[in-house]
């Protein structure tokens, strides 16, 4: 009875989650269109704006990034599978940084930590060698708004945009990343 029960509240707290109901920027946001193109967390969506601090304490929006490919990479010093990503996701960089492709040119990350101390966040990324400039957060753990904004519920996650900010794909890891944004070459 009780692992009904369980699963019965687990159903209803992910639902209440989806894009079909409760609150949130996820609702407001695919409603929302610019250009003719909804707002969105969908692939064929434009990716929803971020503006967050770096660890120096600039805010770093994703918009300003628009016309390179972006890989939009949630993470955490804490999380054990994000830190064993991060090697792939070094190598793709220093391999697709300066590459065209149909829409876009060059390649980045816009790195968004669900971290609580600065000092860890700051440790990892010198640590993992994390050398693209966009690292941001805003040190609330679980309750991160980018994270609530983008759907994310566990990490690490990640969503790839064009020069546009349409979203082609998302929740890529190491060879399947390379395969795609090979895709996009020109």
């Amino acid at each position: 009875m009780k692992t009904v029960l369980y699963i019965f509240l687990t159903t209803l707290f992910l639902l209440s989650c989806s894009s079909k109901g409760g609150k949130g920027t996820r609702n407001e946001a695919s409603a929302a269109e610019l250009n003719g193109v909804k707002i969105g967390i969908d692939i064929g969506q434009r990716a929803p704006e971020l503006v967050f601090k770096s660890p120096k304490g600039e805010k770093i929006s994703l918009s300003s990034l628009r016309g390179k490919m972006v890989l939009i990479d949630f993470w955490a010093a804490w999380c054990s599978p994000c830190r064993m990503e991060n090697p792939n996701l070094v190598l793709t960089y220093h391999h697709f940084k300066d590459k065209e492709f149909v829409n876009g040119s060059g390649f980045t990350i816009y790195g968004v930590s669900l971290d609580r101390r600065k000092e860890d966040w700051v440790a990892a990324i010198e640590k993992d060698g994390l050398e693209w400039e966009s690292h941001v957060s805003d040190l609330k753990w679980w309750e991160s708004v980018p994270a609530a904004q983008y759907g994310v519920m566990s990490i690490p996650a990640n969503f790839l945009i064009d020069g546009d900010g349409i979203i082609v794909a998302k929740g890529l890891r190491g060879q399947y990343l390379d395969n795609k944004l090979k895709e996009l070459l020109k």
